[in-house]
Parts: C-alpha cells; structure tokens; sequence
C-alpha cells in the first residue's frame, strides 16, 4: 500500500466539503493568520489596550494639579429681615441687595499631593502597557496552541477518512471472496465491524476538529458561524529560534517590569506621606468686575487673594493609618514581585522539559510511523492475493493509525513547547 498524500488545495477543498454539510461558513487559516489576527481582534486584548488608554488619562487629569481655574459670570445676595455685626450685634428692619458681574481667576495648588500623584500616574501608566504586551503575549500563546490542536484534530481526521476509505475497499474485496466461496461469513463481518469503527473515530476526531475550531473562533473574535480549516496541510516540528537566558531572565518579562511599576507607584504615594508634609498649599483668588446694589450705580471692584499654607494631620503623629496603609500595599506587591520569580522558574522548567520530552516523543514516533506504514502495505497486498487473515489486516490499520496520531500529537506538543518556552523567556510573539 502506498501512503496516501492529498495535495493543500485537493485537501482544503475536501474539508470544506466536509464541512457544508452543517451549512457552515469555512474560513482557511495558518500559523501566520492567527498570529496577526489574535492581536488585532482578541477581545481580551482590547480589554487591557483600554485599561492602558484609561491610565493615560487618568495620567493626563493628575498633570493638570497646578492649573488654576477661570470664572467668568454674576453673583448677587439679598437679604431682608434681621442680621448680626461682626461684633455680635444684632440689626433688624434690614433690606440689603448687591450683584456681581465679572471675570475671575483661582486655582488651589496643593504641592504635596499634586506632584507625586503625577508621578504615581506616569507609573501606572507605565504598568498598565506591560500588562496589555503581556496579556497579549499569553493570548496569542494560547491561540497558537489552540490552532495546533486544531491542525492535529484535523489531520488525525483526515488520516482516518483515508482508512475508512481504505476499510471499505478492503471489505468489498472480502465480500467478493465470500460470494464465491473462498473466505467465510465471519471474516466478512470482521470487516464491516472494523469499517464502522473507523468511522466512528472519524466522526469523533471531527467533533474534537470543530471544538477546537470554535475555540479557536473565539479567541480570533469571529462569528459563530464561522468553522476553521487550518491551511498548513502537512504538521512538521518547527525549529524555532530561541535565545539563551541566565538567572535573572524575569527581568525580560513584561510582566515583572508591570509588577515593579505598581511598586514604584506605591512608593511614590507612600512620600505623600512623608515628604509631601514639608511641601505647602498654595491658594490664590483674584476678580475684577462691576459690583453694587440693584437698579444703582455699580463699581468696578477688583480683589486678591492669597495663602500658602502647611498641614500637619495629627493621626501622622500618632496612629499613622496613611503610612501603615501605603507600608501594607508596598509588601503586598513585594510579594507578587517574589512570587512571579517563582512562576517564571516554574514556567521556564516546565517548558524546556515538555520540549525535550515531546522531541524525544516524534523521533520515537516517527520511527513507528514508518514500520506501522509498512506493514500494512505488505498486509494490503496480501491480502490482494488471499494469503492474509482480514484480522491481520485490521491490526496492522491499528497500529498504523496510533502511530500516525502518536506522531501528530508529538509534533504538536513539541511545536507548542516552542512557543511557550519563548514566551516564557520574555520574547514578545
């Protein structure tokens, strides 16, 4: 027997096929294709490209801490009854009335909490882009995973439509053979068993083909209707470069240096409390504009005022709740820091070992691909010439087809242990 090869377009065009018969629109994708399409229409991603576009603004309203404020308008008062002097006299039979039309300028300045709040916010902002890299690179991870299981699932359907195909020629051969008297009944009934058992693991493989392929869909944002087909045809180990790192490759992870922002935002609120004592609050107040009573002449008035003053809260001197709060938020992000080190060894170790290990699986599996192949090509042929048991047969298509899955899923796990070990070192996908 020869080993079956379907040509890319021959191949897509089956599945397609396949496919149309649940009324489903199919769309080819490749490696290439989610790569680019992950990053542009994941929703989570967007999600955290929000939340980064959300901390520049909230950067660009801290940095506004030292603007004052214009005014322009009329105010009046009136008054008619009773009311009290400065001196504690009270004066009855009063009707007073005045209006206010002007422009004015104030602005409240406070120094301490103004200048490092900005630059707690030019921190989070920072923190807030590593976060987006870094939830887009475990994003695009996960669809590039995703889609070499789905590639799997679809070429392990594709080499079980092949024996199912292969099956049922071999049992028409038998059926033939048992009409004219040279195999019993029983052999012929072998056959149609195994023949429906292949499609029954044909029809399971397509299941696990489409889940994977509406995981995939989502992930990519598209319709549900949509059923993917993977365009690369033929799975091979990539060989991916991948550069060397050293102990404190963490450093390289967009997610350590969003870690370490938070930190340094924390520290930086933490001086509103310290140093931001030493610094005053400034208030300046000044208008200019017509005042006097209704229906009289009215003056032009201008005034200015102004204060700069310090605080001291006395719960600083004595409960110290602030500090205790901002020293309580700075160890709790101390210990992320520590604990993302410990993840990032976690993650690194276990990738490099699933990829040795999925390297060492395909060479093995390759190997039996090959003498699974050809044994049942000899086993084909003879049973062409009647000097096989049909059981002999079925075996072999067994062990031919293990080893094939054997193999894709090698090939696979070894491909995606690529990427993750890459991604695990701090390259950006």
């Amino acid at each position: 027997m020869k080993l079956i090869i379907i040509k890319p377009v021959a191949f897509i065009s089956l599945l397609v096929t396949t496919l149309n018969v649940n009324a489903q629109q199919t769309l080819p994708v490749n490696l290439e294709t989610v790569l680019k399409m992950t990053g542009a229409n994941n929703l989570t991603v967007q999600e955290y490209q929000l939340k980064y576009k959300q901390a520049l603004a909230d950067r660009s309203k801290a940095k506004e801490w030292w603007l004052p404020n214009i005014y322009a308008g009329a105010t009046t008062h009136y008054l008619n009854g009773a009311a009290m002097n400065t001196d504690g006299k009270i004066f009855t039979g009063l009707n007073r009335n005045n209006i206010w039309a002007g422009l004015g300028i104030a602005t409240e300045i406070d120094f301490g909490k103004g200048i490092y709040q900005s630059l707690a916010a030019k921190q989070k902002v920072k923190a807030a882009s590593y976060f987006s890299i870094a939830e887009k690179n475990k994003t695009v991870l996960n669809a590039v995973q995703t889609y070499f299981d789905l590639q799997a699932e679809q070429l392990r359907y594709s080499f079980l439509l092949a024996l199912v195909n292969q099956s049922d020629t071999l049992s028409q051969q038998i059926k033939i053979q048992v009409d004219a008297g040279l195999r019993y009944q029983s052999e012929y009934l072998l056959a149609q068993s195994n023949f429906n058992h292949l499609k029954v693991s044909m029809l399971q493989a397509k299941v696990e083909w489409q889940r994977k392929s509406a995981l995939l869909a989502n992930l990519l944002n598209l319709e549900n209707n949509i059923s993917l087909v993977s365009a690369d045809t033929a799975l091979i180990p990539l060989a991916l470069t991948i550069q060397p790192t050293d102990t404190s490759g963490f450093e390289k992870r967009p997610e350590y240096s969003a870690l370490n922002a938070e930190l340094k935002s924390f520290q930086i609120s933490k001086k509103m409390n310290n140093q931001g004592l030493l610094l005053p609050k400034l208030r300046i107040g000044y208008d200019n504009g017509a005042f006097g009573a209704y229906s009289k002449t009215l003056y032009n008035t201008y005034q200015v005022n102004a204060s700069l003053l310090w605080n001291l809260p006395l719960g600083r001197l004595t409960y110290k709740g602030d500090l205790k709060q901002w020293n309580s938020r700075i160890a709790l992000q101390e210990n992320k820091v520590e604990q993302f080190k410990n993840q990032y060894q976690q993650e690194i170790s276990m990738a490099t070992s699933q990829l040795q290990i999925a390297s060492d699986q395909a060479t093995i599996a390759k190997e039996a691909l090959q003498l699974t192949a050809e044994a049942l090509s000899q086993s084909t042929e003879r049973q062409k010439l009647g000097t096989v048991k049909p059981f002999e047969v079925f075996q072999a298509q067994q062990f031919y087809l293990q080893a094939q899955i054997d193999y894709i899923k090698a090939v696979s796990e070894y491909n995606k242990a690529q990427f993750a070990l890459k991604v695990a070192m701090g390259e950006i996908l």
